[in-house]
């Protein structure tokens, strides 16, 4: 073979591997997706691979609290545990003052803790006793109005400038960190990655499997993927279905109320020396509501975007736009008009006449859009939004019409996930008082325009058959990546799916209302939901207001008493995991003060007494929720 022709052989060769090489590369990436509406198809389920250095991981750990710098157990964060709300209580043993607990006053105080609490004197303490106790340790909190007072217009606001909720409240931080991201093929550097989530977040801290939102853009200016700059992956850790929220944005979308694109993703991690590519479970990949979204369905002039955490809705705050900020915290820049807008519709809420309020509401709501999310919400009896927590919803205030529109946010504790009965009245569904709500319901046409909406799709869309098809259809999609998990999560999964709520032992508590962790199955939820709609509708039924934190009565024996929510609830499975050493449900005045002994001996170590920094260690180490037993929240 002449040298011209060897070399001619040996460029074919080249042009046909880098051939070979260039179609690997296309089909690797040919099923990447090209737009958001490809990126959130609900029949995908992605896979997400999360690398971090070593030191990144840790530095992703949140901060911040009132035990700063206090480990919060094993793989929990700092400063975030019951030792914030359970310090307090047990300092209280500190009887000389001299800033230690010696072993005497700490016995002394489980002495007289049990003695108090067993007001029937029977010997021993159930849940219901230790839920009374504890309460009385760290009081309610308002309906869930923390700031401002009870049904004041302050929401969990956290500091000024940052984002709001319980933890933010609390002084948690969630910083973010840089890691590498493979997303089903596609590779994007140095992304930005931090937790996110309250009571999600507070479920799942011992856990690896926590929420996270992903910045592509915070690093790396200009990064997107798929036309979005965010990505929001959602545990699903208090939902044995998996599906609660994917399947309520799907409602939302069929009753023409905008709301977010959901798929699903396998998620993995890799932190060198930690964690080689390792499973951490089925996420659900959650369109975030910002520019992005507003553009896509609003168009370029999208207007304001705005995540308030209030209970009371446009309260009269003033003149002053700086006392709204916190409350309302504006996800997009500001105009002075727009902010004049929200301090304009306030007034209208607060403080006109019945007859103004009347004609000018059109002008500030997007009435019938309003209606249609409100008609759902309640249909969802979704407790965990604007009809009782004051939180997990956004406002749109639109750039042509200057009207607000309300779209739903964070929804996995729908279907009755928060203690929503499925006998939620829809007449009056809000817990407490909640003026704007109040008035828009006393608007005859308001009130017939939402009544007309909720036949409608108790009539359609929320069709118990309807719903149950796409419970199998999604639970056929998922199965295998939920098998993935655990064998118990997919036991949990397949009752859920069956229409059966996990059961609570007699006698014991779940952190969440009635029909077992996270609340009763879709299926079964959406059958005894139809009905009941259905028969108030007819005038059959009157259904049940809403009380307290749940879809229940409200009344002293309901949880958190008279119209609060108390974190008892949240700390009651630690004591009871704690003392109740032979496990039969009951803590008895013996295994009340050896678990007593038995903490003051682990947290004082070798010092003969106890110092504040080793009782909040102590406490967050063995007082934090317990991984999930019967009645317990899934993980």
């Amino acid at each position: 073979m002449s040298l011209f022709g060897f070399r001619y052989y040996l460029v074919t060769i080249m042009r046909t591997q880098m051939a070979l090489l260039l179609s690997f590369v296309l089909a690797a990436h040919a099923k990447a997706p090209k737009s958001a509406a490809a990126l959130f198809d609900s029949t995908r389920i992605w896979e997400v691979h999360l690398k971090f250095e070593a030191a990144q991981w840790t530095a992703m750990e949140p901060t911040g609290g009132p035990q700063a710098g206090i480990p919060g157990g094993p793989g929990g964060p700092r400063g975030f545990g019951p030792a914030m709300m359970l310090a307090p209580a047990f300092q209280k043993a500190d009887l000389d003052g001299d800033g230690k607990i010696s072993r005497e006053e700490f016995t002394t105080l489980g002495k007289t803790w049990f003695t108090t609490w067993d007001k029937a004197q029977k010997g021993s303490l159930t849940d219901a006793d230790l839920r009374a106790g504890v309460g009385s340790l760290i009081g309610p909190m308002p309906p869930p109005v923390m700031i401002g007072g009870p049904g004041g217009p302050r929401g969990m606001l956290g500091p000024e400038g940052g984002r709001n909720g319980a933890s933010a409240m609390a002084g948690i931080e969630f910083p973010y960190a840089h890691a590498e991201l493979d997303f089903d093929g596609t590779s994007l550097k140095d992304v930005a990655v931090r937790y996110k989530g309250n009571s999600t977040f507070m479920m799942s801290r011992n856990s690896l499997k926590r929420s996270m939102k992903i910045d592509l853009n915070k690093y790396t200016k200009g990064q997107k993927f798929a036309g979005v700059t965010t990505l929001n992956l959602h545990s699903n850790v208090m939902d044995a279905s998996w599906m609660k929220e994917p399947l309520s944005y799907a409602l939302f979308r069929d009753g023409k109320v905008p709301a977010p694109r959901v798929a699903y993703a396998r998620v993995y991690v890799t932190v060198p020396g930690k964690h080689d590519k390792q499973y951490l479970g089925l996420y659900s990949l959650v369109e975030d509501i910002d520019t992005e979204f507003a553009q896509e369905r609003y168009g370029k002039a999208a207007g304001a975007i705005f995540k308030p955490s209030t209970r009371s809705l446009f309260s009269d705050l003033g003149d002053d736009w700086k006392k709204y900020k916190q409350t309302y915290y504006p996800k997009t820049e500001l105009t002075d008009a727009q902010k004049q807008r929200v301090i304009a519709m306030s007034r209208l809420v607060s403080s006109a006449s019945d007859a103004d309020f009347v004609a000018k509401i059109n002008d500030f709501l997007d009435v019938d859009e309003f209606a249609r999310y409100l008609a759902i919400n309640v249909w969802l009896a979704n407790m965990d939004s604007i009809l009782a927590m004051g939180q997990n919803y956004y406002l749109h205030l639109d750039s042509k019409s200057q009207k607000f529109q309300i779209l739903p946010w964070d929804l996995d504790l729908s279907f009755g996930g928060m203690g929503g009965s499925t006998q939620l009245s829809i007449e009056k569904p809000w817990q407490g008082q909640n003026k704007f709500l109040e008035r828009l319901f006393a608007v005859p046409a308001f009130k017939a325009a939402y009544l007309l909406r909720i036949k409608e799709f108790n009539q359609s869309i929320f069709q118990p058959e309807r719903i149950a098809k796409l419970v199998e259809t999604t639970g056929a999609q998922i199965r295998g990546a939920v098998q993935q998990e655990s064998k118990e999560k997919l036991e949990r999964f397949e009752k859920a799916l069956r229409g059966e709520s996990e059961a609570r032992p007699p006698g014991r508590m779940g952190p969440m209302g009635p029909g077992g962790p996270g609340g009763p199955a879709v299926s079964a939820f959406s059958r005894d939901r139809a009905k009941s709609v259905a028969a108030q509708l007819s005038g059959e039924s009157k259904g049940q207001e809403a009380g307290g934190m749940f879809g229940g009565p409200r009344g002293p024996g309901g949880p958190g008493g008279p119209g609060g929510f108390n974190p008892a609830m949240m700390i009651v499975p630690g004591f009871v995991k704690a003392l109740d050493t032979n496990q039969d449900r009951v803590v008895s005045q013996e295994e009340f003060q050896s678990g007593f002994t038995r903490w003051f001996e682990a947290w004082a170590g070798k010092e003969g007494s106890l110092t504040a920094e080793q009782l909040r260690a102590g406490i967050n180490r063995d007082l934090a929720l317990p991984m999930p037993g019967p009645g317990m929240m899934p993980f």
